[in-house]
């Protein structure tokens, strides 16, 4: 804050209203404000006596004290004069409140309330976060004392002369310290070790011999997987303590040392473990669908079950897994079940329906990312890849009681990366598959007995009807094979047609041709439930159904599904409500629907023979075009002035009115993966430029990290798609695309592959869209390769392609990447007359989504041209662009660029700190390339920073990556690890 700026509170967390009277200041310059006004204290002196009053908080300062303070021992002949004389102008800069200001036993004293002083309100903060802390309330703890340090404003006292000053000012800011390791350690119990790791390495180099943070820093690296720089942190330190104090680390620090080396669970995060604490409550997960209320029969089977997953003391979880047909009621017990064992699991209950009978089975890497943010571990920090995720989900679970209920298994390999493996948990399966799990309880569900049949039957229809028509209903579920999902959906149908006698649905049921076959018992047909509710819609209602089983994608908007059903809105959300009602259909979320896989089978079935083969394709394409016309419409929004769109398409329907670009961003987020799979779907015939045309119009799906593996999948699938089909548009611009994914996941021979052959292809069509941006994209790989001629060629093809189409954003791109190639090739001047053109062009286009490209590329050439601080500049504000845009990948590369900036200007601390910030964010975006690149800057801040042990383990990883791509890259890390000649831990100790 300004020195002019209003009083800090921190009472709840930002300013409150000003009481009215006076408020004083020292956590910062010592200043008194009345109502949030800042009144004029004077002269230094005159601070100087305001700050030695107001730090007694309370107590009487005789004379002497006050001239002691004040001047030490070369106090003025007339001190005591002056002293009288700042006293009285202090009184009337407090004007009606000068009363506070006492005249006592030959001395001075200010009567304020606790609250009426900055210090008196951080040091209420610190007792309240005790007592949170105490109570295991650690998130509370830690938002208390972050309030606290909120209320400094620069240094304590700031431009205070005198010893008493001086000495208080160090107490202050040791004070300030204490409350930071306080609320770093708080940070770590509450699982955010990532967040904590910049902020740590910054405060280990302002206070170098501080052993806490070391202690801390090394703990938060640990908890990051990063163990051999925890490790390389206590030989640091332990070189840094003989080097300056000829002493050892003590022992906390050396015992942390050795619980690292042997991985002591003890050090994982502390909301983890058993006996959670009220921030863990607010991350409990409880997953568990609900129970059916008319759950019948199976007690024998529950109880078995029951007694299995419950946990004992012993070495091992328990598994247990329910095969059997579909809907014979696998997930129907599972969930009953989960829900009985529930106290036995007070860490909370996961749940997934792993889409195992579906085309589409759930990715275990996709279900674990979901299940550690569920268990409270920041998004940041899940990492990649499903054995580093399933590495973390095992090591989080650890001295947790958690159930995880996996339903809807494929088969054992898709569950095995999902299961917890540490005592105290459970999990429970479902399947249709025969599971072989070592250790488990394989429970094989047939149909419910004719009792239990019966029984279930009646709890729905009634038990006085069935009693009245026991014979009926005996052949009701007869017919129905005692499979529960059938019985429950003939009986449901019953329960809402009072008009029905049980004995008209016998008959009904036994007419055998209509009957699906595709799933039996024994010799009992299955589908003749299915086939019952069907032949009672009304033609809307069945042609709705059958159109809606089409779809590939796990669920369906209500916005798509009146686009697949081509009626008008209303209509649509009356016909698919009314399929709920039937329980032919379930809804997921307000305006979001879904099949039972089951129910999706017989729908699509019956698509097949009932709908014409021109009918499914039409609906297919209207759903693609419904997603197309969306998609040209973010990417419109996005990136105005590009031209790219107006060769897409185009779509035969209008997609959606997104009131703005946040709004339309966060529709491609929420639908990509329906998008995707409507993509995939329409690989076929008349549709597939268009669905490769999707693929180009959602290619920020590529950058977003989450969707990036199954945006990949599509695009191979549709180019070679593409190549079957021996449709030069759809693979030159498939081909486009993939260049594109590829570059951004650093796989840039691949990506140089795929953009020739999309330049070879596509330009002879003469198609502007791979000919600009295949060009371009083949032009950015050979800056990232250092091919610099390369890259100059294929820019220019880009630049004059862009121009030719009239493509003004894709003339800015290519002048962005141009201006790089020359800064490169120290052609300086040129360099930047290409980056402001390119900026030029962005603002005329009022595009400033990608505005923050052009920026980012201009703080690159001016940090090439040697001007560093304009470079940073520009860096800044491209930052906050790309933060608002929620371009994570963008956000950090834009922190590594400022960190290499900082490491040219001699500011390794900053440099550090935007390289781990950096790593945050490319945790899980920008493949293993970008990484590596981030982990060489950081090791150069560190080794900057005298911290060579852990600047050696950076570099070992990142050399890694770099001979494993074989990236030119190498050789600079080969010669900064040369320069090191202080061994360190190896690095095959960075295993996470």
């Amino acid at each position: 804050m300004a020195s002019g700026g209003r009083p800090r509170d921190g009472a709840d967390g930002g300013a409150r209203e000003v009481r009215p009277g006076l408020r004083f200041g020292v956590l910062g310059p010592v200043r008194v404000w009345r109502e949030g006004a800042l009144l004029d204290v004077g002269s230094p002196q005159r601070r100087a006596l305001l700050a030695a009053l107001l730090l007694r908080q309370g107590r009487t300062a005789t004379a002497p004290e006050l001239i002691a303070d004040l001047w030490g021992t070369e106090s003025p002949d007339a001190a005591v004069a002056a002293l009288r004389n700042h006293a009285s102008r202090l009184r009337k800069v407090f004007e009606a409140d000068a009363d506070l200001l006492v005249s006592e036993s030959g001395g001075y004293a200010m009567r304020i309330t606790a609250d009426a002083l900055d210090l008196g309100r951080a040091q209420e903060l610190r007792t309240l976060a005790d007592r949170a802390s105490a109570a295991g309330d650690h998130l509370g703890a830690r938002d208390l004392i972050q309030r606290a340090l909120d209320l400094w404003d620069g240094e304590s006292l700031a431009g205070v002369p005198g010893p008493y000053a001086e000495s208080q000012r160090n107490r202050l800011e040791e004070w300030r310290v204490g409350l930071l390791e306080s609320r770093l350690e708080l940070d770590l119990t509450t699982g955010h070790p990532a967040d904590c790791i910049a902020e740590l390495t910054a405060l280990t180099v302002a206070h170098p011999l501080r052993e806490r943070l070391r202690e801390l820093l090394m703990l938060a690296l640990y908890r990051c997987g990063r163990q051999a720089e925890a490790l390389a942190v206590y030989a640091d330190t332990r070189r840094l303590l003989a080097d300056e104090l000829g002493v050892d680390p003590r022992a906390e620090l050396s015992a942390l040392q050795q619980r690292i080396l042997r991985a002591d669970p003890a050090l994982d995060p502390p909301a983890t473990r058993h006996g959670a604490t009220q921030r863990d409550a607010a991350v409990r997960p409880a997953q568990l669908p609900a129970a059916v209320a008319d759950f019948t029969g199976r007690a024998r089977l529950a109880a078995e079950l029951l007694s299995h997953l419950a946990p004992t003391e012993g070495p091992t979880m328990a598994v247990a897994a329910v095969s059997g047909i579909g809907g014979v009621g696998k997930t129907t017990l599972a969930v009953h079940v989960a829900h009985a064992a529930r106290h036995h699991f007070p860490d909370g209950q996961l749940y997934v329906d792993l889409q195992g009978a579906g085309p589409g089975p759930a990715e275990p890497e996709v279900v674990l990312g979901a299940f550690l943010r569920a268990l409270g571990v920041p998004g940041a920090a899940v990492p990649d890849g499903v054995e580093e995720r399933a590495a973390l989900y095992r090591s989080t679970l650890a001295g947790r009681r958690v159930l995880a209920l996996l339903d809807n298994a494929r088969d054992a390999a898709q569950v095995r990366p999902l299961l917890p493996g540490t005592e105290g948990c459970s999990a429970l399966i479902t399947s249709r598959s025969h599971l072989t799990l070592d250790g488990a309880l394989l429970l094989d569900l047939t149909v419910t007995s004719p009792a239990e049949s019966l029984a279930l039957f009646a709890r729905i229809v009634g038990p006085e009807r069935v009693a009245s028509e026991q014979q009926a209903a005996n052949a009701v579920v007869t017919a129905c094979g005692h499979l529960p999902l059938a019985i429950r959906i003939a009986a449901s149908r019953l329960a809402t047609r009072p008009q029905w006698t049980i004995a008209v649905l016998a008959a009904k049921l036994a007419n055998k041709r209509r009957r699906l076959d595709e799933l039996r018992v024994g010799d009992l047909a299955v589908g003749a439930s299915f086939e019952l509710g069907y032949t009672q819609l009304t033609p809307a209602q069945a042609r709705a159904f059958c159109l809606l089983g089409l779809v590939d994608a796990p669920d369906v908007s209500l916005a798509a599904a009146t686009a697949l059903l081509d009626l008008p809105a209303s209509a649509t959300e009356a016909l698919i409500e009314s399929l709920v009602d039937t329980s032919l259909l379930e809804t997921t979320s307000p305006g979001r629907y879904r099949f039972h896989d089951l129910v999706r089978l017989y729908a699509r079935a019956r698509a097949e023979k009932d709908q014409s083969p021109a009918d499914r394709e039409a609906a297919l394409a209207r759903l693609l075009d419904f997603y197309l016309a969306n998609a040209i419409a973010v990417y419109a929004l996005t990136r105005p002035g590009d031209r790219v769109v107006d060769h897409l398409g185009p779509a035969t329907r209008p997609g959606l009115v997104f009131p703005d670009t946040d709004a339309a961003v966060d529709w491609l987020n929420v639908e990509s993966t329906a998008l995707l799979a409507s993509a995939r779907q329409s690989a076929v015939g008349d549709t597939l430029r268009r669905a490769v045309d999707l693929m180009q119009a959602s290619r920020d799906l590529a950058e977003s990290g989450a969707h990036s593996p199954s945006y990949l999948q599509v695009a191979l699938h549709l180019a070679r798609a593409a190549e079957q089909a021996k449709d030069p548009i759809a693979e030159g611009r498939a081909r486009t695309v993939l260049a594109y994914t590829h570059s951004l996941a650093g796989r840039f021979d691949q990506a140089a592959e795929e953009a020739e052959r999309a330049m070879r292809i596509g330009c002879a069509e003469n198609d502007p869209v791979p000919c600009g941006q295949a060009a371009n994209e083949r032009g950015i790989v050979a800056i990232y390769q250092r091919q610099w001629g390369v890259a100059e060629s294929h820019l220019t093809r880009a630049l004059e392609a862009f121009r030719a189409d009239g493509n003004r954003p894709g003339e800015a791109s290519a002048l962005s990447n141009l201006s790089h190639v020359h800064a490169s090739l120290n052609q300086v001047h040129r360099a930047l007359e290409l980056a402001e053109r390119a900026i030029n062009i962005y603002h005329e286009q009022g595009n400033s989504f990608r505005l923050a490209n052009g920026l980012y590329a201009y703080g690159r050439v001016l940090a090439k041209a040697q001007r560093p601080e304009h470079a940073l500049q520009r860096f800044t504000e491209a930052l906050a662009m790309f933060r608002d845009s929620r371009q994570g990948l963008w956000v950090g590369m834009t922190l590594y660029r400022m960190a290499e900036v900082h490491l040219v200007t001699a500011r390794p601390t900053m440099a550090a700190t935007h390289a781990e910030q950096a790593l945050v964010h490319l945790r899980n975006t920008g493949g293993a390339w970008r990484r590596a690149t981030v982990l060489t800057a950081l090791g150069q801040a560190l080794a900057d920073l005298g911290e060579t042990g852990r600047a050696r383990v950076c570099w070992g990883e990142a050399l890694a990556v770099h001979e494993q791509l074989n990236a030119p890259e190498r050789h600079e890390v080969r010669r900064l690890l040369a320069k090191l000649s202080y061994p360190t831990v190896p690095h095959s100790a960075s295993l996470a």
